[in-house]
């Protein structure tokens, strides 16, 4: 189980005492590194899922390092940590994210119950091939530079990111004879899509600097390096919906229409790290 907070205190307080325990400390799966800054990739014995932005945030220690054990506790605070979500959106995404274990009445979920196929994950990824065509969870360098193909200028908006979740569900469509793509899965694939903005990017004007969303799609980082620092106001459902509302206008291939149909539904994506509960509006 994962450490209470009470032990994590205690261990780290015994650790600035002793630096012996303090890189057994930095070592443990279930302690969190709680930085930015400190990063590292996921061992032979850790999981990792089909969603590079819990996948990121275990690597930074954000979430349990192993990617087991994710308890509703655990990923509020490291959504919390990691991206200043609010506590509301982070039991929430737990919300969603639980059913993926198949336990009944499981209290928690691994990095590894997400590579379920149709359960949360789904076909057309950006930066992931089709379950039918081998490993749906591990990051698949062609695929993702077929995705960014369509990010044109250093600063991606809603169009460019919108482009890329369209030809990749034509690609899908045309050569996997087993392409699943559900109305719900569409509504958390526009969380997906939306993620890169919300995460690193401007949700006003719905834009991202595509150099930050390259490196955290290629490294499975937060890119502190570059310069990113997590936002300074914690992060809603509402902002979440506004952006996600960009992106499904974005991705209409209809013009010169103001009108949009009344649309009701659930938009869920644990693959970049956000899910929520959304009621569109006419």
């Amino acid at each position: 189980m994962m450490q209470t907070i009470t032990f994590i205190a205690l261990a780290i307080a015994l650790a600035s005492a002793n630096p012996i325990l303090a890189k057994a400390h930095m070592s443990n799966p279930h302690i969190r590194r709680a930085s930015p800054n400190e990063w590292a990739p996921a061992g032979p014995d850790d999981f990792r899922g089909p969603c590079p932005m819990m996948n990121t945030l275990a690597n930074h220690g954000f979430l349990p390092h192993d990617g087991r054990n994710l308890t509703q506790e655990n990923v509020v605070k490291g959504l919390q940590e990691g991206l200043n979500f609010n506590t509301s959106l982070g039991e929430l995404m737990f919300r969603m994210a639980i059913v993926a274990n198949p336990e009944p009445n499981a209290t928690f979920f691994t990095l590894d119950h997400l590579n379920a196929h149709n359960v949360l994950e789904h076909d057309a990824s950006l930066s992931r091939t089709d379950a039918f065509f081998g490993s749906n969870h591990i990051f698949n360098q062609t695929i993702f530079d077929e995705s960014r193909a369509y990010w044109t200028k250093d600063i991606l908006d809603a169009d460019q990111l919108a482009n890329s979740k369209i030809a990749r569900q034509i690609n899908s469509k045309a050569f996997n004879p087993n392409y699943t793509f559900t109305a719900s899965v569409e509504n958390f694939s526009l969380g997906e899509i939306a993620a890169p903005i919300i995460a690193f990017g401007d949700m006003s004007a719905g834009t991202v600097n595509k150099t930050l969303v390259e490196y955290f799609f290629l490294n499975e980082r937060l890119p502190a390096e570059l310069g990113w620092v997590k936002k300074e106001s914690p992060i809603s459902q509402e902002d979440i919906l506004s952006v996600v509302q960009m992106i499904s206008k974005a991705t209409s291939l209809t013009t010169g229409g103001e009108e949009e149909v009344p649309h009701a539904s659930m938009v869920r994506d644990l693959h970049t790290g956000f899910s929520l509960l959304a009621q569109k509006e006419n």
